[in-house]
């Protein structure tokens, strides 16, 4: 496919697992409130933070919806019992958005490069 002129080919953008989305100027997390989606600026991300849904953290997959201990809010997401990694959004305030997108690796590496310059990964 031959690319139009004007047209941008910003690789970084473009994911959707049906509930998790990133285009080129933030990520928008659907279910996150009981009446809709959540979108955050790429540029109000200040780091993100890998959290594996095993071992200690085990129980963790089973937390549908909300939050169980006041720092970590997890939008509905039915099919977390079934993975393995969360990604923990931080934004500068006390309750990060933690997320379990289909392919956590490609969501933390658009986060990361669009975050590059101003904050490495944690």
């Amino acid at each position: 496919m031959e690319r139009q002129e004007g047209q941008m080919s910003m690789a970084t953008a473009g994911y959707d697992d049906g509930t998790i989305s990133c285009d080129d100027h933030g990520i928008t997390i659907r279910r996150y409130y009981p009446w809709g989606s959540k979108t955050i600026p790429y540029a109000s991300i200040t780091g993100i933070e890998t959290l594996p849904l095993t071992g200690a953290n085990k129980v963790r997959r089973w937390r549908i919806w909300g939050s169980g201990d006041f720092v970590h809010w997890w939008n509905l997401d039915p099919h977390r019992p079934r993975k393995d990694t969360a990604l923990v959004l931080h934004v500068g305030r006390r309750v990060r958005p933690t997320i379990t997108p289909d392919d956590a690796a490609a969501v933390a590496r658009i986060i990361t490069e669009h975050g590059q310059g101003r904050w490495g990964r944690t």
